[in-house]
């Protein structure tokens, strides 16, 4: 008979072999001494390189004609919204299940975040809510892969398209990520990125900003790096912040280049493997497969769950049992980004001109948001590097758990 880990069991999960991340790859040791020994830290004198390097490789990858390498994956938000000129008072419409940088980069220009509901099944913006969220003032949309699974770009361009919006991919989650064979990042105007050490490519901090447009990759290197250009040291021909990224960073990134698409199919390969572990689980499923998406970068691991199917048992008290028994999980983005306390209507309207029109962020309602936040269970991406007999045995504590569900509710 199971006896649950809660009541003193052994694990189900006692296979996951889960490695430590963020890892430090062959090279990174090499490459990060190399800049130590170099005293050439801060890309902006004419001996750094490595950052160069990095974005060269990085464009490459996502095949890109340029990539701006910066510090995080915040300000690569706010140089991307910068570079497509967003004015105070404009509005620009964003999802509301991500993380805050993605609306707070729109406030931080003194611009309107307005909330879009997402699709319950993707956890992307919903295509079809946008219409209705946009007025006179909207210049453009902050979109977000959520877990590294891309936006629904075929129905959601045309609609942009229609209103004569621009879009920036939020891609912090999807390092590798296709739609339909073509990289994320340039399918809208900009793309960004963050490196942060939880990211499948980590580099401690750090971000990068890519676009195909030259005219906006011109404006972007300008304002990453306190208006200079063509190699100046003290003549700045914008007003700028300093977003660059450090060569100890470039190094690192390089390193952990080198590692990511193999990592990235094993990844792939294993939540194969889980998802035909978890589907003869009633009513617990992963993000619907989508033949238009053509590869995958990863985050997260998401799992929508229905306590209904589990004898009423909470979806808080179903993690509980699943990290005792051997599997990290959480609860994601748990609120809505319209319910943080940051995002107070007195809040924003104290950083935008008095004509602005603010929502009422505390009275939205929008109910595909609030049924992802309500069913979801996550895993970090670093569970699908564990062996393929570890990552099924997910599997099995997650039928424990269910067989065992009358004993916990």
């Amino acid at each position: 008979m199971d006896e649950l880990a809660l009541r003193g069991g052994p694990e189900a999960a006692q296979a996951l072999d889960i490695p430590d991340w963020p890892r430090c790859p062959d090279g990174a040791r090499e490459n990060v001494l190399d800049v130590l020994e170099s005293e050439s830290w801060c890309r902006v004198y004419d001996d750094a390189q490595w950052v160069d390097r990095f974005e060269e490789r990085f464009a490459d990858y996502h095949d890109a004609d340029h990539a701006i390498a910066v510090a995080n994956g915040t300000v690569a938000l706010e140089v991307a919204l910068r570079m497509l000129d967003v004015q105070p008072g404009d509005e620009v419409l964003v999802p509301p299940y991500t993380f805050i940088a993605t609306a707070s980069a729109v406030t931080s220009l003194s611009a309107v975040p307005r909330f879009v509901d997402v699709d319950p099944d993707t956890y992307n913006v919903d295509p079809d809510a946008v219409a209705d969220a946009v007025t006179d003032r909207t210049v453009g949309m902050v979109g977000v892969h959520v877990a590294g699974y891309p936006m629904d770009f075929d129905a959601l361009l045309p609609v942009l398209d229609d209103y004569d919006l621009f879009l920036v991919e939020d891609a912090a989650h999807a390092q590798g990520t296709e739609w339909r064979g073509e990289k994320v990042g340039t399918i809208g105007d900009v793309g960004t990125f963050s490196f942060q050490e939880s990211k499948s490519l980590a580099g401690g901090e750090g971000g990068i900003v890519v676009t195909d447009d030259d005219v906006l990759a011109e404006r972007g290197q300008l304002l990453h790096n306190i208006g200079r250009q063509d190699g100046s040291v003290y003549r700045h021909y914008e007003l700028a912040s300093n977003a660059r990224m450090t060569e100890f960073q470039g190094a690192l990134l390089c390193a952990q280049l080198d590692e990511l698409p193999a990592e990235n199919e094993t990844r792939r390969h294993n939540e194969r493997a889980l998802r035909e572990e978890i589907a003869d689980v009633d009513d617990i499923s992963a993000k619907p497969e989508d033949d238009r998406i053509t590869a995958r970068g990863y985050c997260l691991f998401d799992l929508a769950y229905d306590p209904d199917a589990f004898d009423g048992l909470s979806r808080d008290r179903f993690i509980e049992a699943l990290n005792a028994e051997g599997v990290p999980a959480g609860t994601g983005y748990a609120i809505p980004l319209y319910r943080q306390p940051a995002f107070s209507r007195a809040t924003v309207e104290a950083l935008v001109p008095a004509d602005a029109d603010v929502p009422a962020y505390r009275s939205l309602h929008l109910p595909g948001v609030e049924e992802v936040c309500a069913t979801t269970v996550t895993m970090p991406h670093e569970v699908l590097l564990a062996s393929e007999a570890g990552v099924r045995s997910v599997g099995d504590a997650v039928r424990k758990i269910r067989r065992c569900a009358p004993e916990l509710v």
